[in-house]
């Protein structure tokens, strides 16, 4: 019995929960250069999935009203100890209830854990093991508390790992 790989359509990301610039290209769904939908697989589709259901407020799935992320909850909420603890608290639920692909190993929220000098981003670090590979993979984000945007950092901008708050 051979083991299928993850697979899903592949989305133009960084993904965002407001809507995007007027000047910006519309997001979306990818197209290969034979003009067919464009696949995420493995390692690529599970982060892509985790940005997703963390992108997603409960009620917005139809279908599935319970699906999603409550980090909504965070805009204008101040920038501190609480404030973090509520992230890391909404980002593992979310991910223990609807994505059984990961393993969460670390899981870490704070003020400006990236250095930017601003104030109203809460930034987001995870640490998880794909279950059915065993990789291990780092996903760092910035979710804007005045504007409820959720946007992947630059990669290599995380960061240290330290010890787990999860």
């Amino acid at each position: 019995m051979s083991i299928t790989p993850d697979r899903a359509w592949r989305f133009d990301l960084p993904v965002s929960t407001v809507a995007t610039d007027p000047g910006e290209k519309p997001r979306g769904l990818l197209v290969n250069p034979t003009g067919g939908i464009a696949m995420a697989e493995d390692g690529q589709a599970v982060r892509q999935s985790i940005l997703l259901l963390l992108a997603t407020r409960p009620g917005e799935r139809l279908m599935r009203p319970d699906y999603g992320c409550n980090l909504h909850r965070l805009v204008f909420a101040p920038n501190d100890a609480s404030t973090a603890g509520l992230a890391i608290h909404y980002v593992g639920e979310a991910l223990r209830r609807w994505e059984p692909r990961v393993a969460i190993r670390h899981l870490d929220a704070g003020a400006d854990l990236f250095n930017t000098g601003d104030g109203t981003v809460l930034d987001i670090v995870l640490d998880y093991r794909i279950r059915r590979t065993g990789r291990e993979e780092r996903l760092a984000l910035a979710y804007g508390l005045n504007d409820a945007r959720l946007m992947p950092t630059t990669p290599g901008n995380e960061p240290p790992q330290g010890d787990a708050r999860e």
